[in-house]
């Protein structure tokens, strides 16, 4: 056969390769055509690398194992999932269960009907912390497009008997909460927290609405003034006849549905912080908004995601 047929047939191979998203070698005489993504060694950081031997969970299937020839060590390439007794596709199922408002317990009892192999509520619950937590990471680090105004409000909750707060912002044209989180104290120090978390995801911020509240002057002050660009706080005061906040208001009615069901709201700071942001993840990313009839994420990033959103960002936040 003549070495141009070769070229066309790789080609050929080369393009089916990449439509159906699959990773492989080809191999015609002495050309070699790499689909292979990198691997890279965990332990040096190096490449150079070689397939050793393989081995078989009931979870995942296949695993294959990878050799360094630089540090003589053996590994495997690790994901979101990793050293998980109970399939990736069973874990996101439990957390958006969760999110939709079904309670850990009953999440339980939607396993024995449909799984042999059951889990207890108690490690569906470590699954909402453990991946409320990864992913929030990653999407409070995401950078984003809003409309260049955001809405900051507050919520009262009360965690074993003693009050708490949950402040969050919102950007009023895409719905979509920019930032957020779970304090003891609503304080202008825990305020700015909130607003310095905005203002990294999207630095082109210039106006904020806020109610009455005294700390909120002092808070978006040191947060976002500044002697070379323009810049609004609009206080809205409902006692005054001023009106209301609405979109942010809004979010608060749709918090509230999942969170009134929620007994004493667990014991902690700590585990009403990483439930709330898991609040946050789902409300963004995977509950279509009647008004904009989207996801809020679509409209200020550029992540494509498929219906599995938890699967992918749970994917997206170990890269």
């Amino acid at each position: 056969m003549p070495f141009n047929m070769h070229i066309k047939i790789c080609i050929f191979f080369l393009k089916l390769s990449i439509y159906s998203g699959t990773d492989r070698f080809i191999y015609f005489g002495t050309l070699i055509i790499s689909m292979e993504k990198q691997v890279i060694c965990p332990h040096c950081n190096k490449d150079n690398i070689s397939k050793r031997g393989s081995y078989t969970t009931s979870v995942k299937g296949k695993v294959q194992r990878y050799y360094c020839r630089d540090c003589d060590k053996k590994f495997v390439i690790r994901d979101g999932f990793y050293r998980m007794r109970n399939s990736p596709e069973k874990i996101t199922l439990c957390i958006d269960l969760y999110f939709k408002g079904v309670s850990t317990r009953k999440v339980q009892e939607h396993l024995q009907t449909f799984y042999p192999k059951n889990s207890t509520w108690v490690s569906i619950y470590n699954w909402l912390i453990k991946y409320s937590n990864m992913v929030g990471s990653f999407t409070d680090a995401l950078k984003i497009n809003t409309s260049k105004s955001i809405q900051v409000d507050e919520m009262e909750f009360f965690t074993k008997g003693k009050p708490t707060w949950f402040i969050d912002t919102i950007d009023p044209e895409s719905k979509f909460m920019v930032s957020s989180s779970f304090f003891n104290r609503r304080g202008i120090n825990e305020i700015k927290e909130v607003l310095n978390l905005a203002k990294s995801k999207d630095g082109n911020i210039n106006h904020v609405t806020s109610d009455g509240f005294h700390a909120y002057k002092y808070s978006v002050k040191r947060t976002f003034y500044s002697n070379y660009r323009a810049f609004t706080h609009k206080i809205v005061t409902a006692s005054k006849g001023e009106g209301f906040n609405h979109p942010i208001e809004r979010l608060h009615n749709t918090i509230r549905e999942r969170t009134k069901t929620m007994r004493g709201f667990h014991g902690s700071v700590e585990s009403a912080r990483a439930l709330m942001k898991g609040i946050e993840i789902n409300y963004n990313f995977n509950r279509k908004h009647q008004t904009i009839d989207c996801c809020p994420y679509e409209l200020v990033t550029d992540l494509q995601l498929s219906k599995n959103k938890w699967l992918e960002l749970i994917n997206l936040s170990f890269e």
